[in-house]
């Protein structure tokens, strides 16, 4: 198992600066307000295809030699990697197939679609999907770039944390949502070297909070198919993202369906920016523990807004 490095991120993001974006800080005094908290949000929502995968995505498919590029790229997703890969690879002119869960927002399955990714759909499980990703992978020889599990992942998705700290001033905490733990294992790759006192704290809603089981067992528990709004965490950690996660997050905290609904609801209304269920779990859990984060330097990493319009969770 290769462990990304301090140096692999940065590698990264000067492989990956021409085809992303330097997202925005953005901050709410009304959200300070209530949580108590200077929070300080990292909006990667506006990112080009919409997810902060596109850097993990980028570094992937911009590292590959000539030789391997040909045969294109292949990942299983339930969204925003598949749609990020399917632009980086667009981006390169190289193909992109992509197994996804039948269950997926229509909204990211038209991205895949859009950037030339082709879909192969799978049933809502990781059995289901790790299975199908294999026959397609068998037919196509294109290389795995795995959601998370993958260096050259971590390496692209550290880069965020990176941009966070240049562009904000004495941050404490830096909050970000957990599934597979891409994200998170970017960011304690990033902040272990750059700033080891900022603490690192998960968010995960608690109908899928096996990485707050895994954290409280220390061993990876893994559920298949676990049912939340928050479809973007519905993945269990694997081997490379729990070592990130054993060793440098504080803590791993959760949030109920409802409270992710009501923080989502609050930034939309407050931020005045789209952003999905997956990333409103941090902002849930920060207002379920204010004691926690009162007084704190918070940053939170808004990590997409693919959203489906018409089946926003509070329509009934």
């Amino acid at each position: 198992m290769y462990i990304p490095t301090y140096q692999d991120m940065l590698d990264a993001h000067e492989r990956i600066k021409p085809h992303i974006n330097r997202t925005p800080v953005l901050t709410s005094a009304y959200l300070n307000e209530l949580t108590g908290a200077q929070l300080f949000f990292k909006c990667e929502n506006f990112q080009t295809p919409g997810a902060f995968k596109v850097r993990g995505a980028s570094n992937a498919v911009f590292g590959l030699d000539d030789e391997q590029a040909k045969k294109g790229v292949a990942t299983h997703s339930s969204g925003n990697h598949a749609s990020c890969l399917s632009y980086a690879a667009s981006r390169r002119g190289i193909p992109c197939n992509v197994v996804m869960p039948r269950t997926a927002p229509q909204a990211k399955k038209d991205t895949v679609r859009r950037y030339g990714g082709v879909i192969t759909e799978c049933d809502p499980s990781t059995s289901s999907r790790e299975e199908t990703f294999a026959k397609v992978q068998a037919a196509t020889g294109g290389d795995f770039v795995h959601p998370y599990n993958d260096p050259r992942v971590i390496a692209g998705q550290g880069t965020c944390a990176r941009e966070f700290m240049e562009q904000t001033d004495g941050l404490e905490i830096v909050v970000a949502p957990i599934g597979g733990g891409g994200m998170i294992s970017g960011t304690c790759l990033t902040l272990s070297n750059q700033a080891p006192e900022v603490q690192i704290i998960a968010a995960e809603p608690e109908q899928a909070d096996d990485a707050y089981r895994s954290f409280k067992a220390g061993y990876i528990i893994a559920d298949d198919a676990p049912k939340t709004i928050a479809d973007g965490l519905l993945v269990p950690l694997k081997d490379l993202t729990w070592h990130f996660v054993s060793n440098h997050v504080t803590d791993i905290l959760t949030a109920s369906e409802e409270e992710i609904i009501d923080a989502m609801k609050l930034t939309w209304k407050h931020l005045r920016i789209v952003m999905e269920a997956s990333c409103a779990v941090p902002l849930a859990t920060i207002l379920k523990n204010k004691d926690r984060f009162a007084g704190k330097r918070v940053g939170v990493i808004v990590t997409g807004g693919n959203v489906d319009l018409d089946r926003l969770p509070w329509i009934k």
